[in-house]
């Protein structure tokens, strides 16, 4: 009998011991290590593109308007890349200040490419490139390329303010005033109101 007091009874786990075994293994299980990781990534990222389009989209500070007619190459200054980021596209033969738009025309942009140039080319034959001439009459379009660029046109001017006339080598500019580029009509292209 002195054998069973010389021994040392066995330990049993307490239901609070083992309760706490099975939290750990469940808590620290690879498994649900990577998920929970993953779930932190994507709430991050989350938060990120809600709060960071916030920050990008912040309005820009507002620009004087520009109310002159330019040459090809007067307009290649504005581009984007310039201090202020003014951005100027010329379609059907009018020039529009497009840079509330320049997350689309500016540098980086998907339409990059016309930012600073006469884009009615692309625009008519659907192709992100513009004219390098120095000024492209568009004579060689077709007629649903041609009416294709004046629905460019007219979508631009409910959009963008309207700058001036794209002005021909050869061409004098328009001094305009305030009213009058109001009240100019431009409900045709350049080029028409001559033919007219």
């Amino acid at each position: 009998m002195s054998s069973q007091s010389d021994s040392k009874p066995v330990e049993s786990e307490t239901p609070a011991t083992n309760s706490n075994n099975i939290l750990y293994e469940i808590i620290y299980s690879p498994v649900n290590l990577i998920l929970t990781l993953v779930i932190v990534v994507l709430i991050y990222k989350i938060i990120k593109s809600k709060f960071g389009k916030i920050i990008e989209e912040a309005p820009a500070p507002e620009l004087p308007k520009i109310r002159k007619d330019m040459t090809v190459a007067e307009l290649r200054k504005y581009d984007g890349s310039q201090e202020d980021g003014r951005v100027l596209v010329a379609v059907n033969g009018w020039i529009f200040d497009v840079t509330r738009g320049r997350r689309f025309y500016g540098p980086g942009g998907p339409y990059a490419a016309f930012g600073g140039k006469d884009a009615s080319r692309g625009l008519a034959t659907f192709s992100v490139t513009s004219s390098d001439k120095e000024y492209d009459d568009l004579s060689d379009l077709n007629s649903m390329e041609m009416e294709s660029v004046k629905e460019w046109e007219a979508q631009f001017r409910e959009k963008y303010d309207l700058v001036g006339k794209l002005l021909k080598p050869s061409e004098e500019p328009t001094n305009y005033s305030d009213e009058d580029l109001e009240d100019t009509d431009t409900s045709t292209s350049p080029d028409e109101k001559k033919a007219q």
